[in-house]
């Protein structure tokens, strides 16, 4: 479950499904809303989709949480504590992998550095071939 003090520090009025949504991201790792709704509901199966998304919402608004394309479905969730590494979407299989995020240093930097372009590579996928499927 989700340190309640975590959300009351953030300025959220603490609410169970706040807490069920967080907690359920954070076990699930990368996650769809659908995939986060059926974890939630496990435990308390009155909660709906559309309860899930705003709270999405809310923790993503906060911090909390952070969204990502890996795909060409919609985005999938992981906790913001979590954002320490690249999205790698294989095109073929689409499994999704991580890279450390100091691998894009020297692209991040050239952004910076020739275009004033401040980047946050942890927000997006990388397609390619993954290794499997070469």
């Amino acid at each position: 479950m989700a340190d309640k003090h975590e959300l009351r520090d953030k300025g959220l009025r603490l609410t169970p499904q706040r807490e069920l949504v967080l907690a359920a991201v954070r076990e699930l790792g990368h996650s769809t809303p659908e995939e986060v709704a059926e974890k939630v509901r496990l435990t308390h199966p009155g909660i709906n989709l559309s309860t899930v998304y705003r709270n999405l919402e809310t923790l993503e608004n906060v911090g909390l949480v952070q969204h990502t394309h890996l795909g060409h479905g919609g985005a999938t969730y992981h906790a913001a504590e979590e954002l320490t590494h690249l999205h790698l979407v294989c095109g073929k299989c689409e499994a999704v992998g991580d890279a450390p995020l100091d691998v894009a240093a020297n692209f991040v930097n050239a952004l910076s550095d020739e275009y004033g372009f401040k980047t946050d590579v942890s927000h997006f996928a990388i397609y390619g071939t993954c290794s499997n499927c070469q």
